[in-house]
């Protein structure tokens, strides 16, 4: 995959906004433990950075899923980890199935305002006793009448403090639990407050991903009408599955640029750190070691290129999109760790910026799929393990 020169003027266009719009609030959001999503968002969209590979007819450039991946990769320009998350969900995780499967009717009251940044939206997948096995949700959607009336709890949700809607996958059926399950647009606020039911039960803190605000999240008989339910009943398993390629894709995509820099970082650092004589970039130890880590980034990038080549071809790209997601989930571990260590004490301030990534960087062996579920899939996919009936 090669970037051409509209690539490159998107991703110019987000660089400069994070540089005048993001980064200068970045400590300020992170010891508040929230960014205001709104007004990026709204900044965002006057710019058409939030509908990049959304149908034009919604305010989206309509264009393909390596744009998509050219803003992932930009994004690890800014200075932590929570905010491009958050940006991530709106434009590459609660949307994709309602792009693709939502009514005209649908896509008109929920993507459009997404895209042009007038609401914020969230993924409801995780609960309390589901996370990366997502066939045990347990929250339902009972039908009464033309509504459903939906019961259960969503936790680990980015964005669900200040989240105008919920993309929630719940139970609509008693069969099997890959075929029981639909994807319900759920709005969340009414003239701003929270709707009757539904519950911010607690505001999560995490050790990292600071700036991102997380939710567990109560729905106690919510009523919405059954014409919020995206596409086809009983295939919202399906769906969500097709959502999490395109996740885990913007999650390796994401990681390039803030582990390049990580590497950077530490290596001005080392060239001036003065020890015994000489400085830390002097050591043969630290030479190979940050050498050995960006041909490990390097790697990473080329896969990651590859699966969005063949993604936007039209191929199944399960297998690669899982590999990468595994590999940027390592690597976001290993590089900031090896980093720390070469910046000593002051890698182990709270200000500094590797040891940022070390705290935020550990979820993403985490979310969207641990790595023991990426080595799952590629076990069944390669045929050593049984896939389920």
């Amino acid at each position: 995959m090669q970037f051409t020169h509209e690539h490159r003027e998107i991703q110019k266009t987000l660089k400069r906004f994070i540089d005048e719009e993001i980064n200068p609030h970045v400590d300020e959001w992170e010891a508040a433990e929230i960014f205001p999503a709104h007004e990026v968002f709204k900044k965002m969209g006057r710019l058409g950075l939030l509908g990049l590979c959304k149908p034009e007819e919604y305010g989206g450039a309509g264009l393909d899923y390596s744009y998509s991946l050219a803003m992932a990769e930009t994004l690890g320009h800014i200075h932590c980890g929570g905010v491009p998350m958050a940006i991530g969900v709106q434009t590459d995780m609660c949307t994709p199935a309602l792009a693709r499967y939502g009514s005209d009717e649908l896509r008109r009251e929920f993507l459009a305002p997404a895209i042009a940044g007038d609401m914020v939206g969230c993924i409801g997948v995780s609960e309390p006793a589901a996370g990366s096995d997502v066939s045990g949700i347990k929250s339902v959607a009972r039908k009464d009448g033309d509504d459903y009336v939906i019961t259960g709890q969503k936790m680990w949700i980015t964005n669900s403090l200040q989240a105008d809607w919920m993309c929630m996958l719940v139970n609509t059926g008693e069969g099997p639990v890959h075929k029981n399950k639909s994807l319900v647009m759920v709005p969340m606020r009414e003239n701003g407050k929270l709707r009757p039911g539904i519950e911010v039960a607690q505001k999560i803190r995490k050790i990292g991903m600071h700036s991102s605000d997380t939710g567990l999240i109560y729905f106690d008989e919510v009523r919405v009408p059954q014409r919020y339910r995206i596409g086809a009943e009983g295939q919202g398993f399906i769906y969500q599955m097709q959502q999490f390629q395109e996740e885990r894709l913007w999650c390796a995509a994401s990681t390039l640029e803030s582990l390049t820099n990580c590497i950077q970082w530490t290596i001005a650092y080392a060239q001036d750190r003065k020890l015994f004589g000489a400085t830390l970039a002097d050591q043969q130890w630290v030479q190979f070691k940050l050498a050995e880590l960006k041909t490990e980034v390097e790697a990473l990038r080329a896969l990651t290129y590859r699966a969005c080549d063949l993604y936007v071809n039209g191929q199944d790209v399960l297998e690669l999109a899982s590999m990468a997601k595994l590999k940027a989930g390592r690597l976001n571990r290993e590089v900031p760790d090896t980093c720390l260590q070469f910046w000593g004490g002051m890698g182990f301030t709270l200000e500094n910026k590797v040891s940022r990534m070390y705290r935020d960087g550990r979820l993403a062996s985490i979310g969207g799929g641990a790595d023991e579920v990426m080595l799952g899939i590629l076990a069944k996919l390669m045929g050593i393990a049984k896939r389920a009936p």
